[in-house]
């Protein structure tokens, strides 16, 4: 009786840690789909009072709404077909919206290697078109400068990257490294804009989600918290700027918080440096922390 009880402990013992690596090993696997969602990025909309060198707005919105294109759930290949757009209403007379950013987009991405490996490389390309609605003339007649109310802006262009991920069981948490290139060749886009929008840039990106710790009460968990930062340079010649010109630097970093009571949005707050990204606005250089909340449809 005493060897079949210890043969019992054993067996139940070994049956016990065995699910537990079972547990942690579907933790960490992602398939194509979350690597998508991680990569598109998330809807969000600011609150009225950023801190920098930006018109004073009562908001700036982000509406990013994906579609999936794929023969089945676990395909290793995948299209997405984003209809990105952003918009700034103004703190002025009437809160006017003025020339949104529409980014229609296709991306395509191939997972490589093991599917139920944990630490994975994906592959992407993306064809995406930026433009501003407008038809008025790049310039103003009567001082020269941009037009920023009617002026036309409008660009297309390619990216290629790759994303790498792990899952750290130490610290329970997700984590992402981006690395991309992003062409704009001159024949598409408007001839004003050569010479002075980049058309050739190269990105990347650190993301981490920290889960909760698991209560077994689902299957599937939202990140307490995550951090993500992200770097773009851009390398061919503009506005005859120097090499290692700082102005050639675009940053951002953004801390974003899950609360418990919500159940798909979040509070974010972010630092941004460098171009700005808002269309014909891009000559300018701001300096700006916002916050605001976030969508976050992630699940774990």
């Amino acid at each position: 009786m005493k060897l079949a009880s210890r043969l019992l402990f054993i067996i139940g013992f070994v049956a016990n840690v065995a699910l537990a690596q079972t547990n942690v090993d579907a933790t960490s696997i992602l398939n194509l789909d979350k690597m998508a969602q991680i990569n598109q990025g998330d809807s969000y909309v600011t609150f009225p009072f950023d801190f920098g060198n930006i018109e004073p707005l009562m908001f700036e919105a982000n509406v990013s709404p994906s579609f999936k294109i794929r023969e089945r759930k676990d395909s290793k290949l995948m299209g997405v077909l984003t209809s990105q757009i952003i918009i700034r209403m103004y703190d002025e007379t009437s809160y006017p919206v003025r020339t949104p950013s529409y980014i229609p987009q296709l991306t395509l991405y191939f997972l490589t290697g093991n599917k139920l490996a944990s630490k994975k490389l994906t592959l992407f390309g993306r064809f995406a078109h930026h433009s501003n609605g407008q038809n008025g003339t790049f310039y103003n007649e009567e001082d020269g400068e941009v037009n920023l109310m009617t002026g036309n802006f409008a660009t297309n262009f390619v990216e290629f990257g790759l994303i790498k991920s792990s899952f750290s069981k130490r610290l329970n948490a997700f984590k992402f490294f981006k690395s991309s290139i992003e062409m704009h060749p001159k024949s598409w886009m408007l001839d004003e804009m050569q010479g002075k929008y980049s058309g050739l840039r190269w990105h990347n990106t650190f993301i981490a989600y920290k889960l909760p710790i698991d209560d077994g009460a689902s299957k599937s968990r939202k990140a307490n918290f995550s951090l993500k930062a992200e770097t773009s340079l851009m390398l061919d010649n503009i506005n005859n700027q120097d090499t290692f010109d700082i102005k050639r630097l675009n940053a951002r970093l953004t801390f974003y918080y899950h609360p418990k009571f919500l159940e798909d949005i979040g509070l974010f707050v972010q630092f941004y440096h460098g171009m700005d990204y808002y269309n014909i606005y891009f000559n300018k250089q701001i300096d700006i922390i916002r916050f605001g909340i976030m969508t976050e449809i992630l699940r774990f």
